[in-house]
């Protein structure tokens, strides 16, 4: 995990060098985070959304007026939880999955009031690197595997390390390079890891959600 952190750092680092003295932006803010899907059976999940937290940087790189390729790296935790009942008592179980995040989007800021309006799109692909489960009756381990079967424990929550899919984003920045932006995520990929065990589970598990992010985009 540590050489993983390295390695992102490094990589995103010489990204930096390499865009020279484009825009660097800091923002953080809290996510609002659900798994959507389907279930081994194939009916529709029926998780609640969980509030989490995002942090990174950004680098904006200009393509054409007003447009500019902005990609990022973010730490973002999602996740959802269940609520249930259980000898007659109210109780919910919590995922939290911690990601690095590598968003790559196309931004369009028109000038406006002063400020720029802040409207984007693209892909961004996730590597997790941490998770934990906690319920009001018990607690669960989290392990990442692309695979599981016969003989694996069934008191661990297992999901596959690799996300990705679509960011979209509407904000505005002040002259000062102050922003405040919202942003929304599809997540494209199955992060539930293959059962072998069984050769007709329905299960598919998509991160979706939305957050609101704070910011400083130094120009």
């Amino acid at each position: 995990m540590q050489n993983l952190k390295i390695s992102f750092s490094i990589i995103f680092t010489a990204l930096a060098f390499t865009l020279g003295a484009q825009g660097l932006g800091l923002r953080a803010g809290v996510n609002f985070q659900n798994i959507n899907g389907k279930d081994a059976l194939g009916g529709d999940l029926e998780n609640s959304l969980i509030t989490g937290y995002h942090a990174g940087i950004n680098l904006e790189m200009p393509i054409a007026p007003a447009f500019y390729l902005q990609p990022g790296l973010i730490y973002s935790t999602k996740g959802t939880k269940d609520e249930f009942q259980f000898l007659n008592q109210n109780g919910e179980n919590k995922i939290i999955l911690g990601y690095l995040e590598i968003p790559v989007n196309l931004v369009f800021k028109p000038a406006i009031g002063g400020g720029n309006i802040i409207l984007g799109f693209g892909p961004y692909y996730a590597h997790a690197i941490n998770g934990k489960s906690k319920g009001d009756f018990s607690d669960f381990e989290v392990e990442f595997r692309s695979e599981v079967g016969e003989g694996d424990d069934e008191e661990i929550f297992y999901f596959k390390r690799s996300d990705f899919g679509a960011n979209l984003l509407i904000g505005y920045e002040f002259a000062s390079g102050l922003f405040l932006q919202l942003n929304a995520q599809l997540g494209l990929a199955d992060i539930n890891s293959d059962n072998s065990f069984l050769p007709n589970d329905k299960t598919e598990y998509n991160n979706t959600g939305f957050g609101l992010s704070l910011g400083y985009q130094i120009h």
